[in-house]
């Protein structure tokens, strides 16, 4: 049965759709919700880069890097749940940053987070490309990379139900796949399965669990924290929900048990099932992905084309949601006036169709660069969202702790909140101190040793001054200043 608040935001979304003027639709559903939310942690980071972690730290090592970058974001995502269900917009932290913190911070993260995915379909492009010449060696790469960027954008115009439901059935096929090789695994260690038992000796080996001390764990963290980027779409996709009150915070419930089953268990099996020491893991090659490498020793035939198959969803998938977010938060940028006016056209269908286009093209435009000057331009492009993402989780924690603040500041009931983060005050903090790290340790390695790698920083850490500049230019231009924490809007709004 629908809360009051539900039947009101139904009423109102009616009013308007039917209206002169279109808005976004509230049309994505709990089911989409979960699935957008989960399906925004498992992909290449977990099909193909957790082999590199293992190889590099150690079965130990890897799983000790996941497992706190997987508590740091269940952390951030319920901070995100706890203001995404009290207000669900589609701006979501960088209108959460103008309203509890500066709104020159709000102005700065989402132009960074549009940046960030925008720039991430591009590499999708590229991947896929990459993926197809698997099957098609002599096909020319734009023909594959034009035909995904094709796909992305109907499955994006067509609605927020086709995304929605897109997303769904991409991630279904992920989560099938990641249940199968953890129950295939664990039949292998105990021997049913593909050989003798192999039990606990690959943790045992030389210098197993951990291996390359605190250096190459440092190392691994960065890589782990690049696999979980995407739990916070559900932040933007909270403007589009079903009854958000009730629909979020179900979704945020699930994503730390799922974290913990498909990462850290996935982990645990292939670092049981293969040495640290196999060099095949430390390979990019999907021939080499350790699922291929389990799969095949489990005897299952073609394992190297069905996980080539899978591989190829999660980049659509990837695509898929990068488009979507970085789309839905231009449109926002443009609604607020903080982008061109005319960014912010809806569709009859409740698409942002000016601001989908684009994005497309930016996109599109990055991508062509990894063709000119030997992908100079396009290396450089692809670091500065590396660091964005992680500016964006930092930027959800300083929210979160902003708005607790304000809201017991301005004397609110926390009982009246539609979902409570358990974690506050510890949760915002320690995710701020973990994303802080992360984003000055991007390349410790060009620090070290006696000549620093003053062209390996700047390519590191290009994503921080390009951020600053943006933050402090508007601050500088429209002289904002800190909210005070009694002045903080906490009226609850939405939109559609």
């Amino acid at each position: 049965m629908q809360t009051t608040t539900a039947k009101q935001l139904e009423q109102h979304n009616n009013h308007h759709n039917n209206g002169k003027k279109q808005e976004l639709q509230r049309k994505l559903k709990a089911r989409h919700l979960t699935m957008i939310s989960l399906g925004g942690c498992i992909g290449t980071g977990l099909f193909l880069a957790s082999g590199g972690a293992i190889h590099t730290a150690g079965p130990g090592g890897a799983l000790l890097a996941y497992a706190l970058i997987g508590a740091m974001v269940y952390f951030l995502m319920t901070g995100l749940a706890e203001m995404a269900a009290y207000m669900p917009v589609t701006g979501s932290f960088s209108t959460y940053a103008t309203k509890f913190v500066d709104p020159s911070l709000g102005f700065a993260l989402g132009w960074n987070y549009w940046y960030n995915w925008a720039i991430t379909i591009a590499a999708e492009l590229a991947a896929v490309s990459l993926i197809m010449k698997f099957w098609f060696p002599d096909t020319p790469s734009i023909i594959w990379s034009s035909l995904c960027l094709v796909i992305m954008f109907l499955l994006n115009i067509l609605s927020v139900k086709g995304f929605g439901e897109s997303e769904y059935w991409f991630s279904i096929i992920k989560v099938i796949t990641v249940i199968v090789f953890i129950i295939t695994g664990i039949l292998m260690i105990f021997g049913i399965l593909g050989g003798e038992p192999v039990g606990f000796t690959n943790f045992t080996i030389e210098n197993a669990p951990f291996n390359g001390g605190f250096l190459a764990l440092l190392g691994v963290f960065m890589a782990a924290g690049f696999s979980f980027q995407g739990t916070e779409l559900l932040g933007t996709a909270a403007g589009e929900s079903e009854d958000p009150e009730k629909n979020i915070p179900k979704a945020i419930k699930q994503v730390f048990w799922r974290i913990l089953l498909f990462y850290i268990l996935a982990i645990f099996v292939i670092g049981l099932l293969i040495p640290y020491t196999n060099e095949n893991l430390a390979s990019g090659d999907v021939t080499m992905s350790p699922f291929t490498l389990v799969f095949e020793r489990a005897g299952i035939a073609f394992a190297a084309s069905v996980m080539n198959a899978i591989i190829l969803t999660a980049v659509l998938s990837a695509g898929n949601s990068g488009m979507y977010a970085s789309t839905r938060m231009l449109w926002n940028l443009a609604r607020e006036g903080k982008a061109p006016k005319f960014l912010a056209k809806i569709n009859k269908k409740g698409v942002p169709v000016n601001a989908l286009i684009a994005t497309s093209l930016v996109g599109s435009l990055a991508f062509l660069a990894s063709f000119f000057g030997e992908g100079v331009v396009y290396v450089w492009l692809l670091n500065a969202s590396g660091m964005s993402g992680f500016i964006a989780w930092l930027g959800i924690a300083v929210c979160h702790y902003r708005f607790r603040k304000a809201y017991i500041a301005q004397g609110k009931d926390l009982n009246d909140l539609p979902y409570k983060s358990n974690f506050y005050p510890f949760g915002p903090i320690f995710a701020f101190v973990l994303c802080t790290i992360v984003i000055l340790g991007q390349n410790f390695p060009a620090f070290i040793g006696g000549n620093i790698d003053w062209y390996g920083i700047s390519v590191s850490y290009i994503g921080l001054p390009l951020f600053l500049i943006v933050w402090l230019g508007y601050k500088w231009k429209n002289k904002t200043k800190l909210v005070p924490l009694k002045e903080c809007n906490l009226d609850r709004e939405y939109e559609g």
